[in-house]
């Protein structure tokens, strides 16, 4: 499994990488919407794609509509992690495409869990 994490923060980015790699997902970083297509677009395979939601240049939300458009990354999920908070904005990210949403600061175990349940979703949607 091969993992996309698109944050302007190195510090989200390192977090996230040393909590996936133990649990077998190759990583790949971008620090923006505008290097996260074009990592995208180079055919690099991505299962997963964690999307903060404010970057610099292109935005997270922006990448998701983009993503969601496109059928070539149709069993590529997405979970959006972002400080945003508002019931609205979250609602909009998952009716946009969203797998799922966690609220910064998260925790290793919060990770863990949710890329569980998306492989999970995975295997059921397969079968």
């Amino acid at each position: 499994m091969r993992a996309l994490i698109v944050d302007d923060s190195a510090v989200i980015r390192r977090f996230l990488k040393l909590v996936l790699e133990p649990e077998g997902i190759e990583v790949t970083e971008a620090v923006d919407g505008i290097e996260a297509l074009k990592v995208l677009q180079c055919g690099v395979p991505v299962d997963l794609a964690f999307l903060d939601w404010r970057l610099p240049g292109m935005d997270g939300y922006d990448v998701l509509n983009i993503m969601r458009s496109d059928c070539k990354f149709d069993q590529t999920k997405v979970l959006m992690v972002s400080t945003e908070t508002d019931k609205h904005l979250i609602q909009q990210a998952l009716d946009a495409g969203a797998d799922e949403y966690v609220m910064k600061p998260f925790t290793r175990d919060v990770i863990v869990e949710k890329v569980h349940e998306l492989r999970h979703k995975n295997r059921r949607e397969q079968a």
